[in-house]
């Protein structure tokens, strides 16, 4: 019996690494515009870090996460957590006052796999540390919309405020009050959560439970003057930059740690799985986890929904090119082609050859099915008369190739004909 990949754990073949590759590739250049500085965390971490930043009464800690008991450790299910411990335990704050970090990886959550959910999933992740400025919220919300415009990707953006420590203790009252009296229509999850933490019962995704949230109270209707004139400059600073957005004020986010602004970036082409990316503040977590009290805002983006989005949109699928390709015939020819390929490779093309000793026939199937840009054919009588014949494949005009002077010379003319 065959051995098949686990559930909810995915294989990422060649052809669709072209397109993984083109994500993360435009996704870190941009952050590099931005003056972000990769950092890369563990896959594993101690349980304790995301139970007292992610929050104990989450879906995601009390459900999702891999968690082996005995060692206390647990794979990562996010990267913010991660990046704040890494963060903290170097120092990072006392070598420059603000940071910005961004990395790319696998995260992990044991729930139910669907179209772009799977239990090892892939995110770009972005944090911006020692920042109060809400110009700097607006700053990262245009990061994040500029990797999707640059990834060809249309989606709608909503925002919200979830407040600080000042204005939530009144609205959480406010809340209990309004869930106690729809106790009864609440899920088991809900009912427990409507004391110990009512904000969860907002994001809970069961059809009753989304009825009633749609009902509650609003935060933005209790947000102090200090949050209420930061959400205000947020909302200002993404119309300078001339982002739209609509406000969602239902909108809370799966983690304990978000205050004030929180935002997501929305598809209507993936059914259930709507966000493609999503973050905020959370100017309590680094303190929290016993370093300075300084504030936070970050997002992360999921690879596997940005290359669901983009597999859609594509005309044609990608297709890695190889530059040119070394028709070896007969018995004499692989020896120096294998010279020149390898010299062509040091000399920065990508460059292919089949060393089996197949018809020219088969060689140029081969060669169509790599994409070569250029075939160069060389046969025992090429060899004798010092002539390769140099095929263009896209016009199908050929010309002679003069095979003397040393794997250098020849790579070097080469070059020059394919203007490489």
């Amino acid at each position: 019996m065959k051995i098949q990949a686990i559930n909810g754990f995915k294989d990422i073949l060649p052809d669709q690494m072209l397109l993984w590759r083109r994500i993360e590739h435009t996704a870190a250049e941009v952050f590099q515009r931005f003056g972000m500085r990769e950092i890369r965390v563990p896959l594993m971490e101690k349980t304790e870090l995301f139970v007292r930043s992610i929050g104990e009464a989450t879906d995601v800690v009390e459900k999702e996460m891999y968690t082996f008991s005995e060692k206390k450790t647990t794979m990562r299910p996010e990267a913010t957590a991660s990046i704040m411990r890494a963060f903290i335990e170097h120092g990072m704050h006392v070598q420059q006052p603000v940071q910005r970090l961004f990395t790319i990886g696998p995260m992990f959550r044991h729930e139910r796999p669907q179209k772009g959910r799977l239990r090892q999933f892939h995110q770009l992740d972005a944090e911006i540390v020692g920042a109060t400025e809400p110009q700097v919220d607006a700053e990262l919300i245009a990061m994040g919309q500029l990797i999707l415009d640059e990834l060809g990707l249309s989606t709608s953006l909503e925002i919200n405020s979830l407040g600080c420590q000042e204005c939530r203790p009144p609205y959480r009252r406010k809340l209990i009050s309004f869930l106690e009296e729809q106790r009864e229509e609440l899920c088991e999850d809900c009912r427990r959560r409507t004391h110990k933490n009512p904000l969860r019962v907002l994001d809970c995704k069961k059809t009753a439970c989304k009825t009633i949230a749609h009902q509650a109270p609003s935060l933005l209707e209790d947000l102090c003057e200090g949050c209420s004139s930061h959400f205000a400059q947020v909302q200002e600073g993404l119309d300078a930059l001339e982002i739209p957005f609509t406000l969602n004020r239902f909108m809370v986010r799966g983690l304990d740690y978000y205050t004030q602004t929180t935002f997501e970036f929305l598809t209507a082409d993936l059914g259930a799985q709507a966000a493609v990316g999503a973050g905020g503040r959370y100017d309590g977590l680094i303190e929290q986890l016993g370093g300075p009290a300084l504030p936070g805002i970050g997002f992360a983006m999921g690879i596997e929904r940005l290359a669901l989005l983009m597999e859609q949109n594509a005309e044609e699928p990608l297709e890695q090119q190889t530059d040119i390709f070394l028709a070896a015939l007969g018995e004499q020819a692989p020896q120096p082609c294998s010279r020149l390929i390898h010299q062509l490779r040091k000399d920065g093309l990508k460059a292919a050859m089949d060393y089996s000793g197949r018809s020219l026939k088969a060689q140029m199937k081969q060669a169509n099915r790599c994409h070569a840009r250029f075939v160069l054919i060389i046969g025992d009588s090429e060899l004798e008369q010092q002539q390769g014949v140099l095929r263009n494949m896209q016009s199908q005009e050929q010309q002679s190739f003069p095979l003397t002077g040393s794997p250098q010379e020849q790579s070097q003319s080469l070059l020059r004909l394919l203007q490489l």
